[in-house]
């Protein structure tokens, strides 16, 4: 069983079951396939799962290695967003709707998906590379939003919150009111939500 999953805190686990989109962080393992480092680029990226017929040996010596996420929610609250190769179109979709809830950045459609990027990076990892959160009131965070509650990860739907496991979602339970949280979703992601980007979620 191989170390490939990627979790809503961005954590590297390995698990049995299988994920339904792929990522990519660069060359991230050894020759034994073991995971030997969270990331080599700074450009997190989401894949779908094939793309015109393209076959690939997992964890490949030499290759990037392939992560794989339960939703994509699970991999926007990780820090990634999507490729701009295997789904241009959610590519685009995603940075309009990142330059639209993200105007005290100043950047405009000419701005180049790698400043996003280093945004994102600024945004998912502290100083000592652990997964960077904040804190806001939960009934301001929008669907596709990822927080802690009694350190387990949910993600926001409706007026619901479903906890996050490898296989899928347990039952949702009554979003609290008024209720300041811990978000693992990166900040410019969740206004990049407000905006009008709709994420996919397992549910």
């Amino acid at each position: 069983m191989l170390q490939n999953r990627v979790d809503p805190l961005g954590e590297i686990i390995r698990t049995p079951a299988r994920g339904a989109w792929m990522g990519n962080r660069g060359l991230l393992h050894n020759d034994q396939q073991e995971i030997v480092r969270p990331f080599r680029l700074m450009a997190w990226i989401t894949c779908v799962l094939a793309f015109k017929a393209r076959k690939r040996v997992v964890m490949s010596p030499g290759l990037y290695t392939e992560l794989f996420f339960l939703d994509e929610a699970t991999a926007f609250s990780a820090g990634h967003r999507p490729c701009k190769e295997c789904r241009r179109e959610d590519h685009l979709r995603f940075k309009k709707y990142w330059l639209l809830g993200n105007p005290d950045y100043h950047f405009n459609e000419k701005t180049s998906i790698a400043e996003i990027d280093a945004v994102l990076h600024r945004e998912r990892l502290g100083a000592d590379k652990s997964k960077r959160t904040y804190q806001s009131d939960l009934d301001q965070l929008p669907d596709g939003t990822f927080i802690l509650l009694d350190e387990m990860p949910f993600l926001i739907k409706g007026d619901q919150l479903y906890a996050w496991t490898a296989a899928g979602y347990d039952a949702g339970i009554v979003k609290p009111d008024k209720m300041e949280v811990t978000v693992l979703t990166p900040a410019s992601i969740v206004n990049t939500f407000r905006a009008g980007y709709i994420s996919h979620m397992a549910l």
